[in-house]
């Protein structure tokens, strides 16, 4: 089987990290891999922004990277999420609504892609540590994932999870409006942070970066004793051990 990654914006540009360790758990997997290097944006930003004629032409590119894809699996709930909810918004009845619908049936997120459609779980990973997962607001209501990130922690050697209170509430960050609404976004981050320090886990877990990325910088900026870190970086953790 060959699949075509997506890396999103926040993992090519913050924790490229995860985009390699994506790689690793798949080629683990059996699965060939393949990397278009001419690969942008999806466009979710500009459309949440509501630049919708610039998400467009970024969408239209995104639908031209991936045209001849089987498969294309992404490390981003959020990201797979926009192409799937909101590309049939811009390119229903267009000149690209086949080659749109094609890309919806085959763009999936890794979670679900290793849960669902490869049917792997078990990495031999290893995480001596005590975790807690947060729900992504994307994840759970626009992609519709459930348990599929906790199947595979399920399977990581030495790792405890121990679910938190509020694990379905939004942390704060929703791309702008993390931006516009800066007071109301970090005091989301607070709460969400505060009911994960109550589990006494080392880490928050989550299929979206983003995600972790806001909860780190108030973790950080109140010296919490605390980390962030994604599913992925856990699934590819500890083969040599």
């Amino acid at each position: 089987m060959t699949v075509d990654i997506f890396i999103p914006c926040f993992i090519d540009q913050l924790y490229p990290e995860t985009g390699f360790n994506m790689v690793k758990i798949l080629e683990r997997a059996g699965v060939d891999v393949r990397y278009n290097k001419n690969q942008t944006c999806c466009g979710q930003i500009a459309f949440n922004s509501g630049f919708w004629d610039h998400a467009k032409h970024l969408g239209e590119k995104f639908i031209r990277d991936f045209a001849d894809s089987k498969y294309v699996v992404a490390p981003s709930a959020s990201c797979v999420g926009m192409v799937r909810n909101y590309y049939d918004e811009m390119f229903y009845n267009s000149a690209m609504h086949n080659e749109y619908r094609m890309l919806k049936k085959n763009i999936f997120e890794i979670s679900d892609f290793l849960v669902n459609v490869i049917k792997v779980r078990d990495f031999g990973a290893v995480f001596n540590h005590k975790v807690t997962f947060h729900d992504s607001c994307a994840g759970l209501r626009e992609y519709g994932l459930k348990d599929e990130a906790r199947q595979l922690l399920g399977f990581v050697r030495g790792l405890q999870l121990v679910e938190m209170e509020e694990t379905h509430t939004c942390c704060g960050f929703g791309g702008t409006f993390s931006v516009k609404n800066e007071a109301i976004s970090v005091a989301m981050a607070e709460f969400k942070v505060g009911k994960a320090l109550e589990t006494g886990a080392e880490y928050i877990v989550s299929t979206d970066s983003s995600c972790l990325m806001h909860q780190e910088a108030y973790i950080r900026k109140q010296n919490l004793p605390i980390k962030t870190i994604h599913l992925v970086d856990i699934l590819a953790h500890g083969w040599e051990e």
